[in-house]
């Protein structure tokens, strides 16, 4: 996805492309280098600021367009996609900048100027050597900035200058004797670079902007740049799946190599991950202060700094090819290089995001408002009327607090509110909005433990569309109260994620099916009063349309269990070992034939839930670190600010999905990519975890109030390879999102 989320977003990207298209195609770009490097403007930039691009975010009643930040971001994004040459990003930036300051005489005049179309670059704070002195007629400016994007173009120059007051912002005029640019060879070719060296430079104390805050101007310029580099990195996921299909070797389209479908996949989930940072720094921006830092140091780290090596990964696809003078690909390489050189180094923010997320967590909520204010108060009841109850049993499947059964339980149940987007009685066919509003209703009451129903979560679904009206009120009802636990016969020893390949057979017989077969990595099998499996009805049709799907009574004769010690030395999972096990007909759902579909969709059903992507704080004992005196503090922080930006990128991508389905549109890839990131996120914040603890990890059991380090290290497999190991997520990511050929 890009930026973009609403119709209205998707269709302003689309007219910057199309301007693209028409005015800036890159065989005429590239004959305009030598200009663009010496500060000329392109020859469509008047054409550009007729169509008001420029200004989407200004106010109508200075000669703006009345939009947001976002439309603007949308704007950037779609413009660094197309490799639109000219000072756009800095100019867009310099205007977003100036709307922070104080309503003063200068700014209307300053804000009229470039909503007119005056192209502008920005000296940010702390990356330069000008120093502002206090006279009488104002502020005197000397120094020499840092390299700097689109000054040698600009019209208007956003000044910050240190003074003993602090900072000092103004517009400066290029054009006066005070002031000397020297131009600089830049590495990207579609954009100035240059120094701006001020002698004497008088500025009106009047014409000051005030009420600037540095930080915020920061965070801005962050995230509209990580806004462009989101639209570098969706052109390299573009090209690349385009030139894996048509390219061919050794008689076949290269898309069809594993290893470079893997490659691709992981771009489009770094991709995805980019984009969401930025927009969500866009976002924080009309959050207070300690969200909108989290959120652009988030946009640095995940989308900013990792842009060169991403767009490098494209080029390495390409092979020689995309290391061609002639292939666009390098002019997407310099862009993503210069636009990570240009925010400074990206240590700084991780070790920011981590002193701050010591603390504080990025909300990620989607603001409902009083939307569905009945159904709100009618959950509010029930939930007030469940803390004055406790439970006062343990679970089918474990001493776990959210599987716990008793009258807390219970009444949750029977109001429809474990299950709330399942049909009546179950549930209580909430939407997503109402979903929303459920999830922020337990999260308001930390000490009431949300139920779980826990495997069955992806089995009763089928019984609801397929169980007759007495299997269902005998499953059902008391497996959401916790009476009965359940368990998935899906995998085989030779079909783990191919399901189609199993071999396990159901022979019908008078009055029902006769099972023979081996299941394996069943979970809590051991506990569970049913199963659902699946078993092969018709061996003479293609392999997944002659299965069906069976409830299981784990109690029948002929089921064998035999437990399968985990590393940890805990048994949670099983093989199953089915000889002539007997079910009755009722109990096969659905067509003998059916199982197919039914296993797509119990495996398909997924909540509507911003948290259902990173439940727990996976980098709890690096913040643990964090708070103490340690010598290697400094690298701690910067570890924990990496994990939390990894963690944050991956909410907020949910979040984006969650903001899609409220407004209507279809599911979008958003929990594929979710996968394969939170299983990079994981492998990354563990092993950071266990480096920074050594020699803790030599210690499986530590005493207390040692924090155990190796129990978590230990489960780890169970969730990188529990519902398909990464590898295969990148296969399903690469065929069925990107498009790529199968073998």
């Amino acid at each position: 996805m890009t930026i973009s989320l609403t119709p209205e977003q998707q269709q302003l990207a689309e007219a910057v492309a199309q301007f693209a298209g028409r005015h800036a195609p890159i065989e005429k770009t590239r004959k305009t280098f030598d200009e663009l490097a010496a500060g000329d403007l392109p020859q469509w930039w008047d054409d550009f600021v007729v169509n008001g691009f420029h200004a989407v975010h200004l106010p109508e009643e200075i000669g703006g367009q009345g939009g947001t930040l976002m439309d603007t971001a949308c704007v950037v994004e779609a413009a660094a996609t197309a490799l639109l040459p000219g000072p756009l990003l800095p100019t867009v930036t310099a205007s977003a900048i100036a709307l922070l300051a104080d309503h003063t005489v200068a700014l209307p005049t300053l804000l009229g100027r470039l909503a007119e179309g005056a192209s502008a670059s920005v000296v940010l704070p702390d990356d330069h050597g000008l120093r502002a002195t206090s006279s009488d007629d104002g502020w005197t400016v000397s120094g020499t900035s840092t390299a700097t994007l689109g000054v040698c173009s600009a019209q208007v120059v956003l000044v910050a200058a240190d003074s003993d007051d602090g900072t000092v912002w103004f517009a400066l005029d290029p054009s006066r004797p005070e002031v000397c640019i020297d131009v600089l060879c830049g590495t990207d070719k579609t954009i100035d670079v240059g120094v701006l060296r001020l002698d004497g430079y008088v500025c009106q104390r009047a014409s000051a902007l005030t009420g600037i805050d540095d930080v915020r101007a920061q965070c801005l310029s962050v995230a509209l740049t990580a806004s462009a580099v989101s639209g570098t990195i969706r052109w390299c996921v573009e090209a690349v799946t385009t030139h894996l299909r048509t390219r061919e070797q050794f008689g076949k389209p290269i898309g069809t190599f594993q290893a470079l479908q893997h490659q691709a996949a992981m771009l489009l989930v770094n991709s995805e991950l980019a984009t969401s940072s930025a927009w969500d720094a866009v976002r924080a921006m009309s959050e207070d202060a300690v969200q909108n830092r989290i959120a652009a140091a988030g946009a640095a780290l995940m989308a900013v700094a990792p842009a060169p090596e991403l767009v490098l990964d494209a080029l390495t696809m390409f092979g020689a090819i995309g290391y061609t003078w002639e292939h666009d690909l390098h002019l997407h390489w310099r862009k993503a290089t210069s636009l990570a050189a240009s925010i400074g180094p990206s240590a700084r923010f991780a070790v920011a995001l981590g002193e701050l997320t010591r603390t504080q967590s990025r909300d990620v909520s989607v603001k409902l408002g009083g939307r569905d204010a009945e159904f709100r108060r009618r959950v509010a009841a029930v939930l007030d009327e469940a803390q004055t109850l406790c439970n006062d049993s343990p679970g089918r499947q474990g001493d776990y607090e959210n599987l716990a059964t008793g009258p807390q339980r219970t009444l949750i149940a029977d109001s429809g509110l474990i299950a709330p987007h399942w049909p009546a009685p179950w549930g209580v066919n909430a939407t997503q909005v109402q979903q929303l509003i459920l999830d922020e209703e337990f999260a308001s009451r930390p000490d009431l433990v949300r139920p779980s129903l826990g495997i069955a979560e992806w089995i009763l679904p089928t019984l609801i569309s397929s169980a007759p009206s007495h299997l269902r009120e005998r499953f059902i009802p008391p497996t959401q109260r916790g009476e009965l636990g359940w368990c998935q016969l899906f995998s085989e020893p030779g079909a783990g994620s191919d399901l189609a390949a199993l071999t396990t057979r159901a022979t019908k017989v008078d009055g029902g099916w006769r099972i023979n077969g081996h299941k394996i990595w069943t979970s809590s099998a051991h506990t569970a009063d049913y199963g659902a499996l699946l078993a092969r009805t018709d061996p003479d049709v293609a392999k997944h349309r002659g299965l069906g799907y069976f409830i299981v009574d784990m109690r029948s004769e002929g089921i064998e269990l035999q437990p399968i010690r985990q590393a940890t030395g805990e048994s949670h999972f099983n093989e199953v070992f089915l000889t002539d096990v007997f079910v009755p007909d009722e109990l096969l759902m659905g067509e003998p034939t059916d199982g197919w579909s039914l296993a797509i969709a119990t495996m398909a059903q997924e909540r509507v839930a911003i948290s259902g992507y990173v439940t727990a704080d996976r980098a709890s004992i690096l913040r643990t670190l964090a708070n103490d005196e340690r010598p290697d503090h400094a690298r701690v922080i910067s570890a924990l600010g990496e994990a939390d930006a990894y963690a944050n990128a991956i909410k907020v991508l949910a979040v984006r999905e969650v903001i899609r389905l409220l407004d209507g549109q279809a599911a979008g890839p958003a929990s594929s990519i979710a996968k394969v990131a939170m299983n990079v996120m994981l492998r990354r914040t563990f092993k950071a975890t266990l480096e920074l603890t050594a020699p803790s990890a030599l210690i499986e059991k530590p005493a207390p109030p040692a924090p155990a380090i190796i129990e978590p290290y230990f489960h780890l497999p169970a969730e990188l390879i529990g519902g398909g190991t990464k590898e295969i997520q990148l296969n399903i990511i690469a065929q069925m999102i990107l498009g790529l050929p199968r073998k």
